[in-house]
């Protein structure tokens, strides 16, 4: 009776989950994607370039939870020395003014070479002390801190616990669930290179509140074993695919497998297609299968 019990709870554990019920979102105007398809948006993903500090018209056009990538900007060595503290008190009052939930997604893709961010060229070369995975990792973390705020002690001693230079002032707090930030590498290096790879840029548990991977059919081939390798490694937090989509193939299986990982996966609590403008190679009226594919098998998931 006790090793029947213990194989019984041995395969409640590994059982895959079948109620998964993710936020929907989508890279492209919200409207069209929802006529296109019967889904109600609740994630408009929008990518603004370092500096950008507009926020207070774009937010409310991007529905009730913002998806918001953040790119280029100052080296990760300058970010962690507090080169980008200004921008980042921005982003922190946008947030607290804006009041509802939103997805933050700093330098997405990390380990992709064409990102200025990235601690390697093309070629597989080191980009040097300023880019860094250590730099990399400690910059996330400052973002991290900056992002959600609060009382500038507070910060300054996780600052300090980092060996990174204080802020100069109390910050507005967008607390979790609220605000969330993303860490989004891919789940393989471009190059695929020694010391590129998704965990090296990883800053830690205490400084990443959702896991995220990109996931695109290209070529014919989708890298799904390196998801299921990212969705494994972090056990502990909640996963996301921030961007998915098909680049300029009718595909429906890829379709039916991105919904068979969300229901065999519980921690997936964010899916965003990435449809772009109408007409590109990602743009899913293009590709009638698939968006049938989409209809039946990912828009009854959302929660």
């Amino acid at each position: 009776m006790r090793r029947l019990l213990l194989v019984l709870v041995l395969a409640l554990a590994v059982a895959p989950a079948a109620d998964a019920r993710p936020v929907l979102g989508v890279f492209g105007g919200i409207q069209r994607f929802d006529g296109l398809t019967g889904q109600r948006t609740s994630a408009g993903h929008a990518i603004f370039g370092w500096g950008q500090a507009t926020f207070a018209q774009p937010l409310p056009r991007l529905g009730a939870t913002p998806l918001i990538g953040i790119v280029n900007g100052p080296t990760p060595l300058a970010v962690s020395r507090g080169a980008g503290d200004a921008y980042l008190f921005a982003l922190n009052d946008a947030l607290a003014n804006w009041g509802g939930t939103a997805y933050i997604r700093p330098w997405p893709e990390m380990n992709g070479h064409w990102n200025s961010y990235c601690a390697f060229t093309k070629s597989g070369r080191s980009k040097g002390a300023a880019y860094s995975t250590a730099a990399f990792r400690k910059a996330f973390a400052r973002m991290y801190l900056l992002v959600h705020g609060g009382p500038a002690a507070t910060i300054n001693a996780r600052l300090a616990r980092l060996g990174l230079p204080p802020v100069s002032r109390d910050l507005r707090e967008n607390p979790l669930p609220r605000v969330k930030v993303v860490w989004n590498p891919q789940g393989y290096g471009s190059p695929d290179v020694r010391g590129n790879s998704a965990p090296a840029y990883y800053p830690g548990n205490a400084y990443v509140d959702v896991v995220a991977n990109d996931l695109y059919h290209i070529r014919g081939k989708a890298e799904w074993a390196a998801a299921e390798r990212l969705y494994s490694a972090y056990p502990t937090k909640p996963h996301a695919f921030a961007e998915w989509g098909l680049w300029g193939l009718d595909d429906p299986s890829f379709v039916e497998k991105m919904a068979r990982f969300v229901r065999t996966h519980a921690r997936l609590e964010l899916l965003a297609f990435y449809n772009g403008r109408p007409g590109s190679i990602f743009d899913l009226a293009s590709k009638p299968r698939s968006l049938a594919a989409y209809r039946r098998l990912i828009v009854p998931l959302a929660r």
